[in-house]
């Protein structure tokens, strides 16, 4: 069988009924739909370049904004989008930071036939933490992180995924947008967290522009497991069940039924804009909660290239590209 899975937004589309003699009754409204079907032909997800991707990220060293390395990495995604894609946007602005500091923060957007209604929102954060904080050397917390995993792993899957987008046409709209600033904040100041998602959120008409969101944050683990985020279960649960019966399907091996706690990051301010958005997680990772000693990497020095796994990435970007490639709208 083939699965079958229906979800309904709904587009106002004006027609002027008319007759003779007769008043102009109110403009209808049509629906938009779309189906996820089967797809016997996916383009392949090259995890290897992924991973080429993600180190490319750390070679810059840590991204922290106001950093040679921050500006540095900014420049090459634009580059780098500008080459496959149809449109790319430095949405800048500048927010207040510790101590004075002024941040100056960008969130680069790339578009994928910029002119189609129908559009999805895919992203990542591709800044990284200015410090260690969950390092037990008090010189050590200083330090800030080189983000193999929390950043530059979902960016680099994304930069792959807009790679094949753009040499194999999805047929509707599809925006990639990488937030600057997820990171910045001090514990448990969640003010200070999410400064990207949360300025594009109140920048853009994200329920009207967007079908749904998918956000990627620590998805490159070689041991991760992605348990079904309890904050996407909350707001969005249909676009949840529409990726894990996916990964099902397929037989993604790191994508776990069992429900995960709440994270707080970049999906929260979108569906809190009305925009539905799911988070594509290792969340264990996040508060050391896990039983391993070398996945208790969050936030130290340790979040280095020697934790990524290339099946991870191969599971998580053919995942996205089966159901990107599987969406067939109709008007009823």
């Amino acid at each position: 069988m083939k699965l079958k899975i229906y979800l309904l937004i709904t587009i106002p589309v004006l027609l002027l009924l008319s007759g003779c003699g007769e008043k102009n009754e109110e403009p209808a409204e049509k629906k938009v739909k779309y189906i996820v079907k089967d797809n016997p032909v996916i383009p392949k997800f090259h995890a290897d370049s992924a991973l080429a991707l993600i180190r490319r990220q750390v070679d810059f060293g840590p991204r922290v904004p106001g950093s040679e390395a921050h500006r540095a990495a900014r420049q090459y995604f634009v580059q780098f989008l500008r080459e496959v894609t149809d449109t790319v946007i430095e949405q800048n602005f500048t927010y207040n930071g510790y101590d004075g500091e002024v941040l100056s923060l960008t969130n680069i957007i790339a578009k994928i036939n910029p002119d189609s209604a129908k559009r999805i929102l895919l992203c990542a954060h591709w800044d990284t933490r200015p410090r260690s904080d969950m390092e037990k050397d008090s010189v050590l917390a200083k330090k800030p992180i080189m983000g193999a995993n929390d950043g530059a792993s979902g960016v680099g899957v994304l930069l792959e995924v807009v790679r094949v987008l753009s040499v194999n046409n999805p047929g509707y709209g599809v925006d990639i947008v990488l937030f600057d600033g997820e990171d910045y904040a001090k514990n448990d100041d969640f003010v200070m967290f999410c400064l990207g998602s949360k300025y594009f959120a109140a920048n853009t008409d994200v329920k009207s522009r967007y079908i749904f969101g998918v956000l990627l944050d620590l998805v490159g683990d070689k041991e991760a497991v992605f348990k079904k985020e309890g904050t996407s279960l909350n707001f969005a649960p249909e676009v949840v069940d529409l990726f894990w019966s996916t990964s099902a399907r397929l037989g993604l091996k790191r994508f776990s039924n069992e429900r995960g706690k709440e994270i707080y990051d970049d999906h929260v301010p979108l569906n809190q804009a009305g925009l539905k958005t799911i988070n594509i997680i290792d969340a264990d990772l996040v508060g050391h909660q896990v039983t391993e000693e070398r996945r208790k990497y969050w936030h130290t020095n340790s979040d280095t290239m020697e934790n990524i796994g290339i099946e991870t990435l191969d599971e998580v970007g053919r995942l996205l590209l089966n159901v990107i490639y599987s969406i067939r709208w109709y008007v009823e």
